[in-house]
């Protein structure tokens, strides 16, 4: 009679199934919920290195909304769209006039702007005669800026001669904000980047750049044409780079 009972409390073969089915659901959701979340965490980046990753992003929704109250802000887009429209276009203008007589841009180039806002920066290639010209930014400001995210690029491989951003600070991940960039240039285009290689003070910066090293590592497809100082509306260097061959 005792040996009847404790065979009973043995588990039958269909309770052992049933046990390893939801034993493995519950580890299949825990790999993707781990997968999500190693997706929406910031990289760490050693600040050695010469770039550091801002904290305080618990994801890239937190990330993108605040982002969004800077790009979203009344005043700030009367200030960009009035104030600051014709200053800003002149100093893009002196940049971009210097890049074309490096032929590092020409007329003929197919032109992207990176984090554009309301498009100072596409206004002034197209007053130095670069009329194939778009800008991208999280918030669109037609006919110049379209809507897109510059971690992930709307646009095919290979589909532009010259990429121009001064936004690289705002990048939360860089080496997709640096990939895609590589990505959707032609073999031989130009990147030039803006950036301020000394600590941020914008509080929607997301990273800190100290050096132009980090760059070059980034750029692992490109090679270093030059880099100079600049005044660019806060930021201090200029860093151009030319996509190598595959």
């Amino acid at each position: 009679m005792k040996e009847a009972i404790n065979q009973s409390r043995l588990p039958t073969p269909k309770t052992i199934f049933l046990s390893l089915i939801i034993l493995s659901l519950f580890i299949l959701i825990f790999l993707s919920l781990q997968s999500h979340n190693s997706l929406q965490k910031p990289i760490s980046t050693n600040p050695t290195h010469g770039l550091k990753i801002r904290p305080g992003y618990t994801s890239y929704d937190t990330y993108i909304h605040h982002q969004l109250q800077k790009t979203t802000n009344p005043k700030l887009r009367k200030i960009w769209t009035t104030r600051d429209w014709a200053r800003k276009i002149r100093v893009f203008q002196r940049f971009f006039n210097r890049l074309k007589q490096e032929k590092l841009l020409s007329t003929t180039s197919k032109a992207l702007c990176i984090g554009a806002r309301v498009g100072q920066e596409v206004e002034a290639l197209k007053r130095v005669g670069v009329n194939n010209s778009i800008g991208l930014d999280l918030v669109p400001y037609p006919p110049n800026v379209i809507k897109g995210d510059f971690h992930y690029q709307p646009f095919d491989d290979e589909t532009f001669d010259f990429e121009f951003s001064n936004v690289f600070d705002h990048a939360l991940y860089p080496d997709k904000f640096v990939g895609e960039i590589q990505r959707t240039l032609k073999i031989g285009g130009i990147c030039v980047l803006h950036v301020a290689v000394s600590r941020r003070s914008d509080k929607y910066s997301a990273n800190d750049l100290y050096s132009v090293e980090p760059l070059k590592m980034l750029f692992n497809g490109s090679e270093l044409v030059r880099s100079r100082k600049v005044d660019g509306f806060g930021l201090d260097t200029e860093v151009v780079f030319r996509k190598k061959k595959s």
